[in-house]
């Protein structure tokens, strides 16, 4: 992981993010900072101004749930194709998952690196995924819960994707007995250059 920058406002206030960038370009870990007492907590984890003072894609568009009954459900890995690239703010609102990105953009120092994190309900943690990036899961419990900021709305004939398991990535997936994944994510082609959004 990069550099982390907490936000504008922090000061002790426990009303801002905390922004850790990763070692793929744009893309960033994001931390809540909860202001708790006897009734529970708060947190802020969305802010168009803090967004948009790191040169992040700031517009929501769509929001989206992804809900999986069971362990080592695997979704991915997804992207939609220009013009329609979309930037994503990825959370675990129920359960945990282990969250991937590859940077698909031709013209990156990173190009075809991926990166990793866990998100669980419990940390609150967040994976901003910009535009250029391919997005998947595997989810760690069963009856696990994903909320996704997008700044594009979904354009099925932009969609595409590349395999979980190609060897162009070399992804380090959990281990897990039965893992579970669409036909049409486990039937993504080996990818080459022009399969790059």
């Amino acid at each position: 992981m990069g550099r982390t920058v907490r936000g504008a406002h922090s000061g002790g206030q426990g009303i801002s993010m905390i922004f850790t960038e990763t070692l793929l370009r744009g893309a960033c870990v994001i931390d809540v900072q909860p202001l708790e007492d006897e009734r529970g907590l708060f947190a802020r984890t969305w802010c168009e101004k803090e967004f948009l003072q790191r040169g992040l894609n700031a517009d929501i568009k769509q929001c989206n749930v992804s809900f999986n009954r069971h362990r080592g459900t695997l979704r991915g890995m997804h992207f939609q194709r220009a013009p329609h690239g979309e930037a994503k703010l990825v959370r675990c609102t129920r359960g945990a998952i282990h969250d991937v990105i590859i940077d698909l953009r031709p013209d990156s120092a990173t190009f075809k690196q991926s990166f990793a994190v866990r998100l669980t309900e419990q940390n609150r943690t967040m994976l901003y995924v910009p535009e250029g990036f391919a997005h998947g899961f595997q989810t760690l419990e069963d009856n696990s819960e994903v909320f996704y900021q997008m700044s594009a709305c979904y354009e099925p004939a932009a969609t595409s994707g590349v395999r979980w398991n190609d060897p162009a990535f070399d992804i380090c997936w959990p281990a897990v007995e039965n893992r579970i994944i669409s036909g049409k994510d486990a039937e993504f082609p080996d990818f080459s250059d022009k399969t790059a959004p």
